[in-house]
């Protein structure tokens, strides 16, 4: 008798799904272990963790947040090098909380999660991986972060050229750049830590800018051997190291919200231009024509010396087209180049970077048509119509002027007090009203009226037609005074056992 064998796909179940292994997803498993909580996963799409440290490895990559600050509290790391971290301290920083909390156990590598909907008959979420496998969870938490889909400009003629093409997030390490002739795409917080790092090794750098950047000074001061010894032997010592931080950020808020006040850090940083750039007329062509904030403000001490380089040209002409060696602008000039590098950052609209990623809620109703006018949730947390659904860095809490990892921090615990809210109601699901998410919303777009980001110019914090999706409008401190409780009165808890008894009934 011949075998026969079936392919069937066997469902793994599991309490809490963790999609991401970046800070967020981390955060997230530290915390459930911190409560006891252990039947969790965490999916993971690459074969390593990291999110945007593991993805962002080209030349010069750092944070622009302060090293104390881009830490978790609960998770600290008192060794740091210097002010503010390159990529790789950052990464093995991540390195030593997966072996400190155990946490290889719970990641699942490769498995990168298509499809999520909720089943409104068990009150839990069925997740689909792109390998076929399946997944019931009970929460799921998405914690795959903004910045990870690559913005690639569509440039006529790029199908035509010869050279080496590559994104900043995907930096071709192999390719010698030694020599070359290099175009780099873009003036955001990549680039400007890339470019002054690979123009002493090309033959040519042409730097093409659409948009100047306001790019402000950076503390490159390392911490001695002693800091490092207190932060490590007196936790108040590191505490008020990092308090001291976090206030001084805090403060940056005064000229968001009141934008005249920003016009004195304007001429500081048209100061900053003028000391660092030698010719005057190159000096104007990098000096914004905005509000200084209304975009993200950068942070480099080497950025603009290096367009004193004579190796080194600033092109404000809009690129018409490539040729099979080179590339041309609108006026007519082609300049020969081996290699375009793309520094133009993320797509950072969830309606986009979610398109492979489909999710169901109450009713069938996908997130992306939720979101059809705008991406809006609660606290960047819940969304309504998706029960047990919970989003890390989500709308409206991305931040101009302090550290994320204070937001994770802050919606990581909001989340665990939902669970729990679950748990001590004996229910199985918690979704926010959708009254409560429609006032808050119009109370953030309200606060953000006024704002520096709202002064006229066109940045990735807005969708089209100019709402601001991304960024929280004010104080960090209200957002943690805000979450620092769950207000029951906010949510709808469902699987009750009246709800249970009516739907066997129907049944």
């Amino acid at each position: 008798m011949d075998d026969i064998s079936t392919n069937v796909v066997k469902t793994q179940t599991t309490q809490v799904a963790i999609i991401g292994s970046g800070f967020g997803g981390l955060a997230m498993a530290i915390r459930l272990l911190q409560a006891n909580i252990h039947d969790f996963i965490i999916l993971e799409k690459a074969d390593a963790v990291g999110g945007t440290w593991r993805e962002n490895q080209y030349p010069g990559a750092a944070c622009d947040v302060q090293s104390h600050m881009y830490s978790l509290s609960f998770a600290p790391k008192t060794d740091w090098s210097k002010r503010y971290a390159e990529a790789p301290e950052i990464y093995d920083y991540i390195q030593d909380l997966i072996h400190d909390y155990d946490l290889k156990k719970y990641i699942q590598f490769n498995q990168e999660v298509v499809s999520t909907q909720y089943d409104e008959d068990h009150f839990n979420w069925h997740l689909t991986l792109k390998n076929g496998q399946k997944v019931d969870a009970q929460f799921v938490v998405f914690a795959s972060g903004p910045l990870h889909v690559p913005q690639i400009p569509n440039i006529k003629g790029i199908e035509k050229f010869k050279g080496e093409v590559f994104h900043s997030s995907h930096w071709n390490h192999d390719y010698n750049l030694n020599q070359k002739n290099v175009a780099s795409i873009g003036t955001g917080g990549s680039a400007i830590q890339y470019i002054p790092e690979i123009a002493p090794k090309v033959e040519n750098l042409y730097v093409f800018q659409r948009t100047p950047a306001w790019v402000i000074p950076r503390d490159e001061r390392a911490y001695n051997a002693l800091d490092k010894k207190l932060f490590n032997r007196f936790e108040w010592f590191r505490k008020l190291h990092r308090a001291r931080l976090y206030w001084s950020n805090e403060s940056r808020v005064v000229p968001i919200v009141k934008p005249a006040a920003m016009k004195y850090m304007q001429k500081a940083g048209e100061l900053f231009i003028r000391y660092q750039v030698k010719d005057k007329a190159l000096g104007k062509k990098l000096t914004p024509n905005y509000v200084m904030g209304c975009k993200r403000i950068l942070v480099s001490n080497k950025y603009f010396p290096t367009f004193n380089r004579k190796n080194v040209e600033l092109v404000t002409d809009a690129i018409q087209e490539l040729t099979e060696n080179g590339i041309i602008t609108k006026d007519g000039k082609e300049r020969k180049i081996d290699c375009l590098i793309y520094g133009t950052g993320f797509i950072t609209d969830p309606r986009i970077y979610l398109k492979s990623f489909e999710c169901y809620g109450e009713n069938g109703l996908e997130l992306k048509d939720a979101w059809k006018d705008g991406a809006e949730s609660f606290y960047g947390v819940c969304t309504k119509g998706f029960p047990n659904l919970f989003q890390l860095l989500g709308p409206n809490t991305v931040l101009g002027h302090n550290s994320v990892i204070f937001m994770i921090e802050s919606q990581v615990n909001y989340i665990l007090q939902l669970m729990q809210m679950v748990g001590k109601t004996k229910t199985q699901a918690i979704a926010v009203k959708a009254n409560v998410q429609d006032q808050f919303n119009e109370d953030v777009q309200k606060k953000l009226e006024g704002t520096v980001w709202q002064s006229g110019c066109v940045s990735w914090y807005q969708q089209d037609g100019g709402k601001n999706f991304s960024l929280w409008p004010t104080y960090t401190w209200k957002f943690w005074l805000q979450t620092r409780k769950a207000n029951p009165a906010d949510y709808r808890l469902l699987g009750t056992m009246s709800q249970s008894k009516k739907k066997s009934k129907a049944a």
